[in-house]
């Protein structure tokens, strides 16, 4: 490691942890500030309130990480060039290509810690820190574990659950549709009351079946039909659940089972590509700061115009997503569309102020050399 790199590297650890600290702080109290009747009101202990915060830390800081690495990098690279230390080491023979590498290792580093803290200690920690919330604060069970409406496929079987209780195994008011081979018609309507999940079948009771050909309805008090699709697995998509809280190789995994079962795992998709593209999303920052340096070297500028542009990187983030979640675009696409534009945008512009100041250079030797 030169001495230049570790000169550097010093530099921006100190303002990341500096800002990381400022922003988290930040974040914390506006947190305390509105939680905190309710805190009163539980009759919390400092311990449980602390602890609260505690593992809530990981996914504030893998939240703010991308906005943090833009605006330490800013101000890293704003006051090397106001106290001309660019124009220094452009003199020594270091490049502005030099400085952008530096850049992208260093964002390559903390997109690494923002996807660690974000996947691992961040869903931890929201775990635990929803647990407080909702047993000690909300006074409610974690055991109250109920989706409504849930569809699948499975073998020729279209099945519908008004109510299921995933933790228990048990569904009511089942709708169960017989399918032909080909798949292009029904040859019988099942509707039952109440549902019983069986290791390798469903036990239905105060049961209805309809043969459409026939129009023939026969009541059944209870009848065992082959599914053995697993209630657990739609904890994932309950409506009490929010996709975001998964981790990496959960989404993965739930992406995959709930994928054969025939549900619909578009937002899933997007919500797994979003999880990595957000990580890259620090590298981007890096990008968007070495950019604001080759148009100006004003810090206040810059940090504003980062600022502006953070909010407008989010915005188009958030957007793209919803989008791909619903499936009007394609889930990948939509993940990473704001990470694209951004990259596309920097990049060209730091490309073409590095070759414009290649040539500006080459000139000039050329003239001192006619002289």
């Amino acid at each position: 490691m030169t001495l230049l790199t570790r000169y550097m590297l010093k530099q921006n650890l100190f303002l990341m942890l500096l800002i990381l600290g400022i922003g988290t702080a930040i974040y914390l109290l506006t947190d305390l500030f509105e939680k905190l009747d309710d805190f009163i009101e539980a009759g919390l202990g400092i311990y449980t309130v602390a602890l609260y915060f505690i593992c809530k830390l990981p996914l504030i800081i893998s939240q703010i990480l991308p906005a943090v690495f833009l605006l330490s990098c800013t101000v890293q690279l704003c006051v090397m060039s106001r106290n001309k230390e660019l124009v220094a080491l452009q003199a020594g023979g270091v490049s502005f290509v030099s400085l952008a590498r530096f850049i992208l290792y260093i964002g390559l580093f903390w997109a690494v810690v923002q996807l660690g803290f974000s996947q691992y200690l961040g869903v931890m920690g929201d775990v635990e820190s929803r647990r407080i919330w909702k047993e000690d604060v909300r006074g409610e069970s974690a055991e109250k574990t109920v989706a409504s409406d849930i569809w699948f496929l499975e073998d020729n079987y279209v099945v519908n659950l008004k109510k299921a209780y995933l933790k228990e195994g048990r569904a009511d008011w089942v709708t169960i549709m017989r399918m032909s081979d080909g798949g292009d018609a029904i040859q019988e309507v099942i509707k039952a009351k109440s549902a019983v999940v069986r290791p390798n079948d469903w036990v239905l009771s105060s049961v209805i079946q309809t043969e459409p050909g026939s129009y023939a309805v026969v009541n059944t008090p209870e009848l065992v039909v082959p599914l053995k699709q697993k209630l657990a697995v739609f904890r994932t998509v309950s409506v009490d659940t929010d996709l975001n809280r998964l981790a990496l190789w959960e989404l993965g995994a739930a992406i995959e089972r709930l994928e054969q079962s025939g549900s619909n795992v578009e937002a899933l998709r997007t919500t797994y590509h979003q999880k990595i593209a957000y990580a890259a999303a620090v590298v981007i920052m890096g990008l968007v700061a070495l950019m604001l340096l080759t148009w100006r070297d004003s810090l206040y500028i810059n940090v504003s115009v980062g600022l502006i542009l953070t909010f407008a990187f989010y915005a188009l983030f958030t957007w793209f997503g919803a989008l791909g979640e619903r499936g009007y675009i394609n889930p990948v696409f939509g993940a990473w569309f704001s990470n694209i534009l951004f990259a596309v945008i920097t990049l060209g512009r730091i490309l073409w102020y590095t070759r414009s100041r290649v040539k500006k250079t080459s000139s000039m030797t050329l003239s001192g050399s006619n002289s």
